[in-house]
Order: C-alpha cells, then structure tokens, then sequence
C-alpha cells in the first residue's frame, strides 16, 4: 500500500496519487482510495454520488466486500474508491479499514490530502509518501510532526533554493522521485485527461516508486 500524503495544500497530492495508480496499473489491477475527496475531479469522473469511504468507517458492521461494492471504475485496470458523504470521524475503525483493503487482493494506493494521515494508514509495509514541493514552510511542518514519511515525493518549482539533498537531511527519508514543474500536467487536470493521457512527465518520474 502507499500513502500520499502532504503537510501543507497545494504540494499535488491528489495528482501524484493518481498518476501513481495509473502507473502501477499497467501490470497489476490497483485499487485508488480517495479521502481528500478531490479524485474523481483530477481524474475527469463524474462526481461520485453514492457512499464512500466516510460512510464505510461511520457503519460498524461493514465489510470488506461491502468496501469492494463502493469502488467505481477509472479504467479497465484500476478502481477509485471515493471519499463519501461522511467525514470519517471513527479512529477505531482505521485499523479495520486497513484490513479491509488487504482483502482487495491489489496494490492500493491512498491520497490522505493535506495534514498527516492516521497513524493506522502509515503501519510496517506502507509506502508512507510525502509529497512536496521544495518550500521551507511546508518541510518545516512536516519535520515538525509526528508521521515520518518512507519516502518523499518532491515536485520541483523552478527558483527554489532547497535541493533534494537538502529535503532528504530534513526529513531523514529518501527522496523517490523528482518531478519537474510541467505546464502539461495542469492542462491534463483542467481537461479531465489525466485517466487516458499520464503525463509522461508523471509517469517516467513514478516509474522506479510503482
């Protein structure tokens, strides 16, 4: 499983998730959870109106095939699991909601948003991923929480002064990835293409974390 994730909005969180899906997807079917709600939107899907991950965790009693029958098809190999109607407010069913995915049988790939995701998520075996990009800022609330990533995903913007080394130092994790600004990434998104037409700028650069 990886978790994406990042500590301050803007970093592409939602789009590295999805173009990291998509990239797996060509030799496994991949399972897409969506909890920042912003998925279906980047990938040009029509929005989801039916339950969703918030409404699995409010509900006791569920399963992980009732988890199964909530996901939506992106593409022949991959499935998006949509966020729901409901905030997910139950920390005791994370752990639950863990082993619900492993029953899914498919690589599974998480975008948690912005803030750092719950403890459950990021266990042993998770690709727990930071996205961000090089800001001060941004680093400076990562270093200061309590999640450690496994690795950092780091979107470059041209005149920057920090440097991936100087990410990996603070961090104390490796950076997997190193994505350059692309204007043809955002026109992807605008357009609703990201799902048919991946950037190769995204997918080369994601290629080695698949």
């Amino acid at each position: 499983m990886f978790v994406c994730w990042s500590s301050k909005g803007g970093s592409g969180t939602t789009v590295v998730s999805a173009a990291l899906a998509l990239t797996l997807s060509r030799t496994h079917p991949v399972v897409l959870v969506d909890l920042a709600g912003d998925l279906p939107a980047a990938l040009g899907l029509p929005e989801p109106s039916g339950p969703g991950v918030g409404d699995w965790l409010a509900s006791p009693t569920a399963t992980a095939d009732a988890l199964s029958r909530l996901t939506i098809a992106v593409t022949d190999q991959v499935r998006l699991l949509p966020c729901g109607s409901r905030v997910p407010t139950a920390p005791s069913r994370w752990s639950q909601f863990v082993d619900a995915l492993a029953e899914l049988h498919a690589p599974t790939v998480v975008d948690a948003g912005t803030g750092e995701p719950p403890a459950e998520l990021v266990g042993p075996g998770v690709h727990s991923l930071l996205v961000t990009r090089s800001c001060y800022l941004g680093l400076r609330r990562a270093v200061s929480g309590s999640v450690k990533p496994s690795g950092v995903v780091l979107v470059l913007e041209p005149g920057r002064a920090l440097t991936a080394t100087d990410v990996e130092r603070a961090m104390g994790a490796p950076v997997v990835a190193e994505i350059p600004y692309d204007p043809a990434v955002a026109r992807a998104v605008d357009a609703g293409l990201l799902a048919s037409r991946l950037p190769r700028t995204l997918s080369l650069r994601l290629k080695d974390v698949a």
